[in-house]
């Protein structure tokens, strides 16, 4: 039950980082041509990145190490792109999520 509640929350979390980022990109963008680009360009960047190296059915297979980083940077990513526009209890809060959630997924061996 647990090990499914984390798996949950790593989804909603990877659902959040995306959310985030298109977040940044529309508030960033200094004309509408700009706000659409980032705000769909760069969450369509990061799923590239999350389904091709860290999903669980993921196109290309990475050692351990690497699947970890990816995972962290996409995450660091989404806080840091929430910083950015001043959104700072959202980052705090997706930021400790996430860690929590790292630490259950971690000790359930998921």
């Amino acid at each position: 039950m647990f090990g499914a509640l984390a798996l949950t929350v790593r989804f909603l979390l990877e659902v959040a980082a995306l959310g985030a980022v298109a977040w940044w990109g529309v508030r960033t963008g200094e004309t509408a041509a700009a706000r659409i680009l980032l705000g769909v360009g760069a969450p369509l960047a990061v799923a590239v990145v999350w389904g091709a190296f860290v999903a669980p059915k993921a196109a290309f297979a990475v050692p351990g190490a690497v699947h970890v980083a990816l995972q962290l940077t996409v995450l660091a990513a989404a806080v840091g792109a929430l910083v950015a526009i001043r959104e700072v209890t959202a980052a705090e809060v997706l930021a400790v999520t996430a860690v929590v959630n790292g630490a259950a997924l971690y000790a359930l061996g998921l």
